[in-house]
């Protein structure tokens, strides 16, 4: 597999399938290249500001992006993360926003919202209601040119414990998380802009100063250093004047000169090892500094990544995967970025194998792929998926507007996909053979040998320690800071800042029109044509899954879907995969909790050859015993890793506590590996003679294409898929909790806890359920949820907290949870605890008004992409609703009353009876919980059963 082939994938399209025109410059589009066409005008404010607008009326929402060209690149030794830090600081208050306003306001407006930085670049982001473009217009330029005369002491050293915890949850607490840092250190010289994180390091965070920060605002976060792109349902005239409205006045700021690229080299083999302590296999890296983007050498290497790593036909695959059975898991990936790039071969070895092996194997693999070289056929596979591709990256605003404004920045031009493509496609094999010689035959590399703790033996040899630094456990000591009494200073304006726009009315509910049929073998088919752009999103679902597992044999549900796309009767595993992929097309399987589900992508113009693909993988399966050998190791691997994943541990423990020994969701559904090392062929076919059935199944189809269209394609799965019945096991499943039990899992070191909270609740049928999640909004069902509210935004515990109900057809769980720091355990877990019950006394009229505006507005967002409306059919079919369901949630939404919220929580929430899970380092954490008013306090196992510890008493 490839992890990042075609960094720009959401940019890319075939000349043959689209053109981009702005409205400055007129192109007239060919016949042949007419398919689709994205109008933009782009135009400057005064103050230096890029503007690019593209109207799109298909949906009634608007995107707002605005792109700066600052990320970490920017910063200097000594002041990391700081890009990454302001990002956060942007979203606290602004002169006219008060403090925590911007995701309420936004939320209320039933729209959506985020931002990201990354080594080249920060961006903001909004999708909203097209009645709401003007308030989120008048956000985004108060916090452009109004924002850092409210940057207080007390907010900065929040959002620093916040942005903390972000580095703790992404990579001190995750198996191989300290590898980019290793290996960046190690590529870019000291100085380079590319030798630290994004994220900063801890003790640059910890340092920074408001001054900092206030310097860093004013040079890089001016108009004259960003593009605002505007994407979606307005009229234009209205769009520029409220943009010079709002924008026009705000002063340039310091020029930001251009950054030239800084490709580097390096001038002998550089090899380090660290012992991982949340590893439990070993990964090998081995990186080469390429060149920078947009370059012939940056499209080649990406050709390269694919052909090197990619697929049935790969050398990495056949070499150590096939061959020698080193690994389950590797992909190649060029990463060329603004400056400089780098060329990765990642590995993650099968369980005690040794890296020194796999490094020799990839050397294996080089000489393979110099014998076998490259053919068009290779190239034409590769450059058959770009089209579906760009389809699907444009397929909402948001993705528009995204292409645009990265364009805009790094290129000046937001058209620049015209030049993007011509650069894709006149990649040739000699160029692919040229970048493997000029930068990684025998060339010099970095390697990365991270082991479990205790394994030095798997290391690549000769492998020098790197110097990582672990953060270490220390007693929590709240930062004592004095808010200021001083009134704000605002800055001068035109206009009145601070009076928020008013919106208008809300677009009305348009349920897309949907339909549906039986075929004659009974299975069921939903379908909504959607005519935006030429793709079909389709699913198969049969019902079962998981549930058709035995206690004995779990796991053979998963391992059959991942089987079963290893070739046909007619067709090899490389064969199948070169079909699929030279129609552009993608198609998976899967097995969740209660269905086997068939997926897939296309082009619509391939949408019969796809289905035949379909037909054939369900009804003629291979049963091919080398690639079955290789699916058990792969999946027993996975599984063994998952055991140092703390969030995997900790939703693994709390099914098994609250679904109980006896039901099968207690168990994973990728089974155990005791039940997988037991699963035979037979047992597959066995599985597969039993329970494949049209008779459970249902398709859905959203896309180019209509009812009559869709059922003629499906005739052959019609005709030749005979239905038997199948029997679904039922399980009892009740919420039978009756105290508070708070559980702890041993993570030695862990520098964050993992906290989950809950109980058996609702089926997703229940008449409640829906309520349910409606009652539980406020409480942690969005960013201003109050438990996020208070352990994110006022004591800086953690990155994120939240509170859900889940269910199908059986009861799913209320499940509250988050990840914190690791001496904020005991207190985390008692906000929870109170929160929750302080929730049964009710809500105050502005929260529920607030509820129901985020929920009921936000419709207008739900029906814009193929993903989504295949979501809403699959939801359709699985419960049996109406097709105007949605109608008749948001009835629910808009009667619900104070005193329904009120008797919903205290009908569903009782913090007294509920599962308390902690995932956690024990040796600091565990004993305070016994002082803590739990009715129990138990030390478990990673498999919920009651474990001991040296010097821990349960």
């Amino acid at each position: 597999m490839t992890k990042k082939s075609f960094k720009h994938v959401f940019l890319i399209a075939l000349a043959a399938g689209l053109s981009f025109t702005s409205c400055k410059t007129e192109k007239e589009a060919s016949p042949e290249s007419a398919l689709l066409a994205v109008e933009f005008e782009k135009y400057e404010l005064e103050n230096g500001l890029d503007v690019i607008l593209h109207q799109d009326k298909s949906d009634p929402i608007v995107s707002v992006a605005i792109q700066y060209g600052v990320g970490s690149n920017r910063e200097k030794t000594g002041r990391t993360g700081f890009a990454h830090l302001f990002e956060h600081m942007l979203f606290q208050e602004s002169e006219n926003v008060p403090q925590d306003q911007f995701f309420k306001k936004i939320q209320d407006a039933g729209g959506t919202l985020n931002g990201g930085t990354w080594k080249d670049g920060t961006i903001y982001y909004e999708v909203v209601p097209k009645n709401a473009m003007e308030t989120v217009l008048w956000l985004e330029s108060d916090r452009m040119g109004y924002l850092i005369n409210t940057v207080t002491q007390a907010a900065f050293t929040n959002q620093q414990e916040v942005v903390q915890n972000e580095k703790r949850q992404r990579v001190d607490n995750n198996p191989y998380g300290h590898e980019s840092w290793v290996i960046d250190k190690n590529i870019y010289p000291e100085g380079h802009p590319y030798n630290w994180q994004v994220i900063g390091e801890l003790v640059d965070l910890q340092n920074a100063t408001v001054d900092d920060v206030k310097e860093f605002y004013d040079k890089f976060y001016g108009p004259n250093n960003a593009t605002l792109v505007l994407a979606g349902d307005f009229e234009k005239e209205d769009a520029k004047a409220l943009i010079e409205k709002y924008f026009g006045e705000i002063k340039r700021r310091q020029e930001v000169a251009p950054i030239e690229p800084k490709a580097v080299t390096i001038a002998e083999t550089v090899r380090l090892y660290h012992e991982d302590n949340f590893a439990n296999t070993a990964q090998l890296n081995m990186v080469w500094p390429t060149t920078y983007q947009y370059t012939d050498d940056a499209y080649a290497l990406d050709f390269l990544a694919e052909l090197l790593s990619s697929g049935k036909k790969a050398p990495i695959y056949k070499v150590l995967e096939k061959e020698k059975e080193l690994t389950s898991s590797s992909y190649a990936y060029n990463n060329s970025q603004e400056l400089a790039g780098e060329f990765y071969i990642t590995v993650t070895a099968n369980s005690g194998k040794s890296l020194n092996d796999i490094e020799k194997g990839i050397f294996e693999a080089f000489a393979m792929f110099e014998k076998e070289g490259v053919t068009d056929r290779d190239i034409e596979r590769i450059k058959a998926g770009l089209e579906t591709d760009f389809y699907n990256g444009i397929s909402s605003v948001l993705g528009k507007s995204f292409q645009l404004a990265q364009y805009n920045t790094f290129t000046g031009d937001p058209g620049f996909i015209e030049k993007d493509i011509a650069n894709i496609k006149k990649v040739t094999k000699e160029d692919i053979m040229r970048v493997y010689n000029k930068y990684l035959k025998d060339k010099p590399y970095v390697i990365t040998s991270f082991v479990p703790k205790g394994q030095m033996e798997l290391i690549a040899e000769n492998s020098k320690k790197a110097p990582v630094v672990e953060e270490e456990i220390k007693e929590n000591v709240a930062a004592v800071i004095e808010e200021s009494n001083e009134e704000i200073v605002k800055t001068p304006s035109l206009i009145d800042r601070s009076i928020e726009p008013a919106q208008g009315e809300s677009p009305s509910l348009n349920i897309p029109t949907s339909w549906s049929s039986t075929l004659t073998n009974g299975m069921k088919v939903y379908g909504i044509e959607q005519n935006e752009i030429p793709t079909v999103n389709f699913s198969i679902r049969m019902d079962g899954g998981h549930l058709l597992d035995t206690m004995d044999k779990n796991g053979v549900a998963n391992l059959i879907t991942d089987m079963m796309m290893e070739g046909t009767a007619n067709k090899t595993p490389e064969q199948l995969e070169e079909e699929i992929e030279l129609l552009g097309a993608s198609i998976n399987m899967y097995t969740s909790r209660e269905a086997i589900v068939v997926s897939g992508n296309t082009l619509v113009r391939n949408f019969d050859k796809t289905m035949e693909l379909v037909k054939e993988i369900l009804l003629e399966p291979r049963w091919d015993a080398e690639e079955f050998a290789m699916k058990k190791t792969s999946t027993i691997n996975d599984i063994k890793r998952s055991d140092a994943n703390p969030n995997a541990v900790a939703n693994r423990v709390y099914n098994k506590l609250l679904y109980g020994d006896n039901h099968i969701f207690a168990y994973p559904t990728s089974g155990t590996v005791a039940s997988v090392e037991a699963i035979t062929m037979e047992d597959l076919k066995a599985f597969y003679a039993k329970n494949f059935s049209p008779s459970i199944s249902t398709i859905h189809v959203v896309g180019k294409i209509d009812k009559a269209k869709t059922l003629k394609t499906l005739k052959g799965l019609e005709t030749e898929w005979a239905a038997k019945e199948v029997t679904i096991p039922e399980y009892p499943i009740a919420n039978n909790r009756d105290k508070a039990s708070l559980y702890f899992v041993d993570i030695p070191e862990a520098k964050q806890s993992v906290i989950t909270i809950g109980n058996i609740g609702l089926a997703r049928n229940d008449k409640d359920f829906f309520p349910a999640e409606v009652m539980n909004y406020k409480l942690g069902g969005s960013f201003s949820g109050n438990i996020n509210l208070i352990l994110r935004e006022e004591k800086g515990y953690t990155y994120g907290a939240n509170s859900r109900f889940s269910g199908s057809k059986i009861p799913g769980t209320f499940t509250a949870s988050s990840s914190v720091r690791t001496n904020t355990t005991g207190e985390s877990v008692s906000i929870f605890k109170d929160e929750i019950k302080k929730y049964k006394e009710g809500i105050s009229q502005e929260d529920l008004d607030f509820t129901k505006n985020a929920l009921i507005k936000s419709n207008a967002r739900r029906f814009e992409t193929q993903g989504s409306l295949l979501g809403m059919l699959q939801e359709m079919s699985e419960y049996g609703l109406d097709p105007n369901y949605i109608e008749k949630e948001e009835e629910i939404i808009r009667n619900m009353s104070l005193e329904q919220h009120k008797a919903l929580a205290n009908k569903l929430l009782d913090e007294s009876k509920m599962a308390y899970l902690v995932v956690g380092d024990a040796a600091t954490q565990y004993a305070q919980f016994k002082l803590m008013g739990f009715d129990e306090v138990l030390l478990i196992n990673k498999e919920g059963e009651e474990a001991k510890m040296d010097g821990v008493k349960n």
